[in-house]
């Protein structure tokens, strides 16, 4: 939000600029009475505060969210998922907040954190680069980050491993983390026995030559974290469960106050963002869209009537969001009713999963399909600048400008293996037939990312234009 937009605006107060003095200073003439008797006319229907959208495909929009919507979240989340704030009798529980407060994700750790008694560091950069060395500092038992955290920590265990030669056996104790993990967790839903002998003997050598030292570099303490703000991949979530990090994936929007879905501790099923927190209710619509309806949904669009009509139908909020639930209420994320792409030829194509997994390549930061009224698929790729590094230094490669490593040959056969990849898990007509490599990744300082780091998507094609028109001459 621009402060010119705000003509209304009279006062702006920024606490890293002595705002809490001047605060505290202006009121001090206030007697205590007064200052109870307007704090006890709170009501749960008060509005807390107004936290806009992300603004991923459209103008961002204010949620006004209530008391009443905050407490019945965090005090929900501590109760049903109190293994994540005390993983272990007796340990203080800790957690580096480093999510930003403009999201409601954050906003909602900053809130049941204080309701839980949680010691509290803050991290503000949401880097590795940055949040690594402050975990391996602070010590956390736990963190709620986006899925990016956790695939950076185990890229940089990965890259780690081939410098020092011993890829090899890392990847085996990747291979035995995800099949451990995948045997307890049918164990847990008693489809099998859980892990054999041989599985539970390679599993506890690596965990001393491997999987201690992954968590070592997030401080050794953590053994619970809860993911949020986009899909994790099943594999990288089973890796992390195996190697001792066991994350609970949920799902949820600023109008749900955050979590609206969630893992539960006891049966977790990964690559679901999981069942309904208690007392929400999830219902597909028959078009396949996700409708939510609960407590903690909020009271509406600031100044925005057509929109929260839109939104909030007698109680229901249609997320915009599809999505499926197997038998057991598991919600699965397919794409957003906004981002379909339709080609020329008329096909459909829900750019999320091909995205994802074009990023799974270490050497891949961000993807983002393109297509819409286009004759065929294509997408813009961008490069993990440390991946890519390491890359050149395993090959004997010298360091390359920007325009000149995306031009090389084996770096581009590198990304085709990832395209090719994310070609298996759609039909032809939905395949990604060209791609373009790009010098600069997107980022939030020049508009193309949010706060919690999704693309925005008319702001890319429109900043990339040309590269998009590119794709498809002939």
């Amino acid at each position: 939000m621009c402060i010119r937009d705000r003509p209304q605006l009279r006062r702006l107060w920024q606490l890293d600029s002595g705002a809490v003095q001047e605060l505290y200073d202006a009121g001090a003439h206030l007697d205590d009475e007064v200052v109870h008797r307007h704090r006890q006319a709170v009501t749960p229907d008060s509005v807390a505060t107004i936290i806009y959208t992300s603004g991923t495909t459209g103008r961002p929009k204010g949620c006004v969210i209530s008391h009443g919507n905050f407490m019945y979240e965090a005090d929900t989340v501590i109760e049903r998922w109190e293994p994540v704030f005390h993983s272990k009798r007796g340990d203080e529980a800790a957690t580096l907040l480093f999510l930003p407060l403009a999201h409601v994700f954050g906003r909602m750790v900053q809130i049941a954190g204080i309701r839980g008694k949680v010691k509290f560091g803050h991290q503000p950069q949401l880097n590795a680069a940055a949040l690594l060395p402050d975990l391996a500092a602070f010590k956390p038992t736990f963190f709620l980050a986006v899925p990016y955290i956790f695939e950076k920590v185990f890229n940089a265990a990965r890259r780690k491993a081939e410098k020092e030669g011993r890829s090899g056996p890392f990847e085996k104790a990747v291979d035995v983390a995800v099949k451990y993990a995948d045997a307890m967790e049918a164990k847990a839903w008693g489809i099998g026995p859980g892990p054999s002998a041989g599985l539970r003997m390679q599993h506890q050598l690596f965990d001393k030559l491997v999987y201690s030292k992954v968590r070592a570099a997030m401080g050794g303490r953590i053994r619970q974290a809860m993911s949020g703000g986009s899909a994790m991949d099943r594999k990288l979530g089973l890796f992390w469960a195996g190697a001792g990090v066991h994350i609970y994936e949920g799902y949820g929007l600023t109008e749900t106050t955050a979590a609206a879905t969630a893992n539960p501790p006891e049966r977790t099923r990964y690559g679901t963002v999981g069942q309904a927190i208690p007392g929400m209710t999830v219902h597909i619509a028959d078009d396949g869209e996700i409708w939510l309806r609960g407590e903690n949904v909020f009271q509406g669009y600031l100044n925005n009537p057509k929109a929260t009509d839109e939104a909030l139908h007698d109680g229901w909020l249609a997320t915009g969001d599809l999505g499926s639930l197997d038998e057991d209420g598991y919600l699965t994320i397919t794409g957003r009713k906004k981002e379909i792409l339709v080609t020329s030829g008329g096909k459909s194509v829900s750019p999320g999963l091909l995205e994802e997994r074009v990023r799974d390549h270490p050497l891949v930061a961000q993807c983002i399909v393109v297509g819409n009224d286009r004759p065929y698929i294509a997408a813009l790729v961008t490069l993990d600048q440390e991946a890519v590094e390491h890359w050149l230094a395993m090959r004997g490669k010298p360091r390359m400008a920007p325009a000149e490593l995306v031009r090389d040959a084996d770096l581009e056969a590198e990304v085709r293996r990832a395209v090719v990849a994310a070609n298996t898990l759609v039909s032809q007509a939905e395949s990604i037939r060209t791609f373009r490599i790009l010098a600069q990744p997107f980022t939030e300082e020049h508009g193309l990312l949010t706060p919690s780091l999704k693309l925005k998507r008319k702001a890319i094609e429109n900043a990339y234009g040309s590269e998009v028109e590119a794709l498809y001459r002939a």
